[in-house]
């Protein structure tokens, strides 16, 4: 399978994991809490072998930026969290550069996109 789609279902789960750490309410709901471990421990299982076809400082890079997008968006929609201009502004610089990461690691392996 392409180590992009792989990296993108690791950091779905990652997301899915800090989303239930949330919702386990500091770990009394039984079923987030449990789904805490599942959707990490899948994530984990998956990061092996994205790294053995991208650079693991473009995977991180990748990762943690596209989590935490993803994890700011989730918090403002879903759970009422503060935004203002600022905030919005570094998640969105945030994004760009996970974009970014992406063109340059597909072209130092000879292909853009």
């Amino acid at each position: 399978m392409n180590s992009w789609i792989l990296l993108a279902l690791a950091i779905l789960l990652e997301v899915a994991g800090t989303t239930s750490m949330k919702l386990s309410d500091g770990m009394q709901k039984i079923f987030p809490t449990v789904m805490i471990f599942v959707f990490y421990a899948m994530a984990f299982v998956l990061m092996p072998f994205v790294m053995k076809k991208i650079e693991m400082s473009t995977v991180y890079a990748i990762w943690t930026g596209a989590g935490t997008v993803m994890v700011t968006v989730i918090g403002i929609a879903y759970f009422s969290e503060s935004s203002n201009p600022v905030k919005l502004a570094s998640i969105a610089m945030i994004g760009l550069g996970v974009v970014g990461l992406h063109f340059a690691e597909r072209s130092s392996q000879g292909g853009l996109g």
